[in-house]
């Protein structure tokens, strides 16, 4: 009985976090929020021609918005989530352009600063809470470093992906082989190492999903002189949210159905 009160408990605690848990789905529509968030950054810097900086400013505007939805929000709404998460893509996407390119700060050196960011975040939010979160974010304080972590390791990332593909002179297809390895690194030492917190490792796979996306999205969309398919990107990212739309609906209806039955037992 006192398990089954438990388990019920547990259950209660995941359903009113404002983020979604850390299921193979997640990391699946976390890698296509990471490539649209490249194809999208580039199709308004680059297609439109607006520029890194004026497209920083309109996303970050998105952003801003977004997150205040996110915030407002009582539990988890996944449109509004992931729509987060695609604003902190985008902003990382043309942040870390106009650092590298328009400001002269360079690929290494940008990975550099904002590998830093990251670590110093996460510090200051372990110090500050007692522990890193990843998915039972219920509190403000929490919900601030959870979105910030993910908006510096989204443009942490995008500056990674362009180090490997063009400063190591691997491109981009063998860039995202490379990323999507040292992911799948991790998720076997999350599955089979229980030294390592799982916190450490999530917020590593949310680091190496971004310059995995970011990868895959110039695979798709740079010219073929430059290893790329040459795919329209404002085509390419529609595709992109579409395919995001259809797996975040079927995993929203799947967790209602899910919830439905575990009310049920509980009864």
């Amino acid at each position: 009985m006192a398990e089954q009160t438990s388990i019920v408990a547990q259950e209660a605690e995941e359903w009113a976090s404002k983020v979604p848990q850390a299921t193979a789905v997640f990391w699946l529509v976390k890698i296509l929020a990471t490539t649209v968030g490249e194809t999208g950054g580039d199709a308004l810097s680059m297609t439109l021609k607006l520029g890194y900086a004026t497209a920083t400013l309109v996303f970050l505007a998105f952003f801003v918005v977004t997150l205040g939805l996110q915030i407002r929000a009582k539990q988890y709404h996944p449109a509004i989530y992931w729509a987060v998460v695609i604003a902190t893509t985008t902003v990382g996407t043309t942040t870390s352009d106009f650092f590298d390119r328009t400001a002269g700060f360079g690929y290494v050196l940008s990975s550099a600063i904002l590998l830093v960011a990251v670590l110093v975040i996460l510090a200051v939010w372990r110090l500050t809470a007692g522990r890193i979160e990843y998915q039972h974010i219920l509190r403000p304080r929490d919900e601030v470093f959870y979105w910030v972590t993910i908006l510096v390791s989204n443009t942490l990332g995008t500056a990674l992906g362009d180090f490997t593909a063009t400063s190591l002179g691997l491109g981009f297809e063998r860039g995202a082989l490379v990323f999507g390895g040292l992911l799948l690194i991790v998720a076997l030492t999350w599955r089979l190492s229980k030294r390592i917190p799982t916190a450490v490792l999530f917020w590593a796979a949310y680091v190496l999903t971004r310059p995995l996306g970011a990868t895959l999205g110039d695979t798709l969309t740079k010219p073929h002189a430059e290893g790329g398919l040459s795919l329209d990107r404002i085509s390419a990212s529609l595709a992109i949210l579409a395919a995001m739309a259809v797996v975040v609906a079927i995993q929203h209806f799947t967790r209602d159905d899910t919830k439905r039955v575990a009310s049920a037992s509980s009864e």
